[in-house]
């Protein structure tokens, strides 16, 4: 199958901005991504490709230039083969490894996910799904009420049901992340998790105990008010997608929905921050 590779000039300095393009990109029909220093590589199938959109879209934000835009065909290869060739494991803390179902079993480990994620965010690889991964693991989950919202690959429910959380809900606003948690779930043994297909509209009247958000910034700032609704009375929401410049404006927004900063992590600039109501 040939496929197109779009990429585009992020920079250096621009914060979130590939975040924000995976978002857009993902709905127009590209089906992976790759993070480069300053640059963001999408990929979409030939026979879906329309060059125009770049110029057609009325509702591309103001920070994305368009002419940082370029494109080129990608040759028909063997993309299983090349992916699984490049696709490592990775253990996050000595505790947390996760792992594609060719790899073999990790021994001696507390808790082994298998991912298989396609087109899907969140294989740990990340700084922003491996910090929350830390999150996670440093937080007492047994028994409590978990929402992943924006799951990806359903990686962090997957983890928060290992360590015994009693009832939890991934959503995701793309059809094939969606489908993609659904699939790893099962493959987890983890599949009393609830899976949705839609964003923050579903949360009208729930409640939960730990809300985990890794997004991007401009919709985690959408979106605090109907977070903190959300939560319980010292619940506590776990934020990532966003880097460290973004922190002071994330941090306002959720004092100003009645929810408290109490720590957060940075690697490579990105941040993973926890709030409690």
């Amino acid at each position: 199958m040939e496929y197109v590779e779009v990429k585009y000039l992020t920079g250096a300095s621009q914060s979130g901005i590939a975040e924000e393009l995976m978002a857009l990109l993902g709905q127009l029909g590209f089906e992976s991504f790759v993070e480069e220093d300053d640059s963001l590589l999408a990929y979409i199938q030939s026979s879906q490709f329309n060059p125009e959109i770049f110029g057609n879209i009325a509702n591309w934000p103001e920070n994305i230039d368009l002419q940082k835009f370029s494109w080129k065909v990608i040759p028909e290869q063997n993309w299983n083969a090349v992916w699984e060739e490049n696709f490592q494991p990775v253990t996050i803390a000595g505790r947390c490894h996760i792992r594609a179902p060719f790899h073999p079993v990790m021994g001696n480990i507390e808790y082994e996910i298998i991912i298989e994620p396609k087109m899907s965010f969140g294989t740990a690889h990340h700084e922003t799904t491996a910090l929350m991964i830390e999150y996670l693991l440093e937080t007492e989950l047994k028994g409590k009420k978990i929402l992943d919202m924006g799951c990806g690959t359903g990686v962090l429910a997957i983890l928060a049901a290992l360590k015994g959380a009693k009832d939890i809900t991934a959503i995701d606003i793309d059809e094939w992340a969606y489908k993609n948690t659904i699939e790893n779930i099962q493959r987890n043994n983890t599949d009393f998790i609830n899976v949705y297909h839609g964003d923050a509209s579903l949360l009208k009247d729930q409640k939960f105990n730990i809300i985990i958000a890794n997004i991007n910034r401009n919709i985690l700032l959408e979106d605090m008010l109907v977070y903190s609704k959300c939560l319980e009375d010292n619940g506590l929401l776990l934020l990532s997608g966003f880097y460290n410049e973004d922190l002071n404006v994330i941090t306002k927004s959720a004092a100003t929905e009645g929810l408290k900063y109490a720590s957060h992590n940075e690697q490579n600039r990105w941040i993973a921050a926890c709030f409690v109501k």
